[in-house]
């Protein structure tokens, strides 16, 4: 019989649900969920340690991107992991070049745990089935428990589902799963149908989970699968008892990300309906909301230009990043994403299909993609971050996001702090507990303030307001006065560097290194500038020609807009005739 997991815990850990819910309640729930019968819960993921950071509020550890790493990383990566409880390892690389997966893989089997690897559907290739087969025929040497066919974007029909979990488990020799997501029954019906093809394994989540994410309802697949006399043995009234817990946490606003005409366009375009979020964010951003359908034309274009790659993430993001560019500069691979001259060259493994030559031959023009940094080595970053980790957890943070880790771990040195003060005051362990809960649901709801007094004691934590956050701001509407310029019109002799893209500036390659340029300085044709990150992508933006930097205009770490000038370049003179 099939086994049903759930992914409802993951999935309000990170974007767009992250912090709706209280940790307290999210225990509870994991308890309900704990005793329904799943066959695992999935608690973590990439997407849940990237928020947490980003949020600043907990650690990711304490719920169960990013600089390269190495071999050393991933085997304590996966250690802690395991210790700290996870007993299944679930993993994709974004091209299904599973040869990536191995020295993760070695890691998860030995500390004992399950490895789980997923392959990722909806190419669009017409040698897609071919290429899936190929690839989970290594997945046994890889150490390989399970073959998980995993459809980020909505595009696995059921007839295919059927399909290719027979096609795949003979290949392979392994028991076959599937994750899977969709509007308007997709989903539903590829998971009928992968579980009657033999499928051992279907994520779930509960009702108001599954309906605002678009992923299948674990209480109405149970009961579909009973009455076609597959039981999966889910107690279906715990997951009800679970929904309501949710449901008055989410069920009285809507999530943006997911809005019906989001949904309407990934659906129609066989997208991820969070890429298409994002791309739909950065136009309206720019003033361009309108231009969204021409995005995701372009998208179409460049994807079979790449290869055909499935657009897991970062695959998407890079797409996505490159049919803005295009579509906003109005001209073809002028510029280029970093990332994206990385998938062209084949830095990230091999697409599915062949890489157009023009392209390979455009992005060859305009020069490689950036050398890759080294891998991380922890004892050089344990060295440079002193006192700030404090456990290899901490470490394995510093490693992966870099100084965005740095106020979430000051904000766990500080709750130690009170923590070791709360017992020097006398305070016992249960109240001392008690007042770590009041302090984690303050930081986690916005509430302002609140004040507790029990048994001769009165408690009161007041939450410290945050500083506002920069926004992109949108153009003026048609017929508002034009804002005055930023910057006289440009002189003869001065080329102007504006912003390819909506994004924020940085002046220099990573916090505490010297900016790429100064004012005065003298650069050279290709000489790197600034970076701009956009997408959580980092592009570089550099000199077109010769010249001497005579002004820079934005600060670091500030966002731009779309063609706001960066930069003034006064022009190197040609040289005398006689010289030549």
């Amino acid at each position: 019989m099939p086994a049903l997991v759930d992914t409802t815990i993951r999935l309000l850990g990170q974007e767009p649900l992250a912090g709706r819910m209280p940790a307290g309640d999210l225990l509870e729930l994991a308890e309900i969920l704990d005793g329904a019968g799943f066959a695992y819960l999935e608690v973590s993921g990439g997407g849940v340690f990237d928020t947490a950071v980003r949020r600043g509020v907990e650690s990711p550890w304490e719920r169960i991107g990013s600089r390269p790493v190495g071999g050393d990383f991933v085997r304590r990566f996966v250690a802690s992991a395991a210790e700290s409880g996870i007993e299944v390892f679930r993993l994709h690389d974004p091209l299904n070049h599973v040869e990536n997966l191995r020295e993760a893989g070695e890691a998860i089997t030995a500390a004992g745990k399950e490895f789980d690897a997923g392959l990722v559907y909806g190419s669009g290739y017409k040698g897609e089935t071919e290429a899936l087969v190929e690839q989970a025929r290594k997945l046994p040497d890889l150490g390989a428990s399970r073959v998980l066919l995993h459809d980020p974007s909505s595009s696995l029909h059921p007839h295919r589902a059927h399909e290719l979990v027979g096609t795949l488990a003979a290949a392979s020799g392994l028991p076959v799963g599937l994750y899977c997501q969709g509007a308007a029954g997709n989903a539903m019906a590829a998971a009928l149908e992968a579980t009657r093809a033999g499928a051992d394994r279907i994520a779930t989540a509960v009702y108001p989970v599954a309906l605002t994410v678009h992923r299948v309802s674990g209480e109405a697949l149970s009961t579909a699968l009973k009455g076609l006399g597959l039981d999966p043995g889910i107690d279906v009234d715990a997951l009800w008892q679970a929904s309501e817990l949710v449901d008055e946490h989410i069920g009285d606003e809507p999530v943006t990300p997911l809005a019906p005409r989001i949904a309407v366009r990934a659906a129609e375009h066989r997208l991820p309906p969070g890429l298409v979020a994002a791309l739909d964010a950065h136009l309206r951003a720019n003033g361009a909301g309108d231009r969204l359908p021409d995005v995701l034309d372009e998208l179409a274009v460049i994807r079979e230009e790449a290869g055909w790659p499935p657009l897991a993430a970062p695959i998407g993001q890079i797409l996505g990043s490159q049919a803005l560019l295009h579509v906003l500069s109005a001209s073809r691979y002028r510029t280029v994403v970093d990332e994206m001259r990385a998938l062209v060259e084949g830095r990230y493994g091999s697409p599915p299909g062949p890489v157009d030559a023009t392209v390979k031959r455009a992005v060859s023009l305009l020069g490689g993609a950036p050398e890759e940094e080294p891998p991380a080595e922890l004892d050089a970053i344990r060295e440079e971050a002193k006192d700030l980790a404090s456990s290899e957890e901490d470490l394995l943070l510093l490693a992966l996001f870099g100084e965005e880790a740095e106020p979430l771990l000051q904000t766990i040195r500080g709750r130690a702090s009170r923590d070791e003060s709360l017992g020097a005051g006398g305070v016992d362990q249960a109240r001392a507990e008690r007042i770590r809960e009041i302090v984690r649901i303050v930081q986690e709801s916005g509430v302002g303030e609140v004040t507790i007094e029990e048994s001769g004691m009165r408690v009161s934590v007041r939450r410290t307001p945050e500083p506002a956050e920069p926004i992109l701001l949108p153009q003026a509407e048609a017929g508002e006065p034009d804002a005055a310029p930023a910057t006289p019109p440009p002189s003869d002799g001065v080329v102007r560097v504006e912003a390819p893209m909506v994004g924020v500036f940085y002046r220099a390659p990573q916090p505490g290194a010297a900016p790429f340029v100064e004012e005065g300085d003298t650069v050279a044709p290709g000489q790197t500038l600034c970076i701009l990150e956009a997408m959580k992508l980092m592009n570089e933006i550099k000199a077109d020609a010769a010249g001497v930097v005579r002004s820079i205009h934005v600060g670091n770490a500030e966002p731009v807009e779309f063609g706001q000038l960066l930069f003034e370049l006064e022009q190197a003179l040609p040289p005398p005739l006689d010289a030549v």
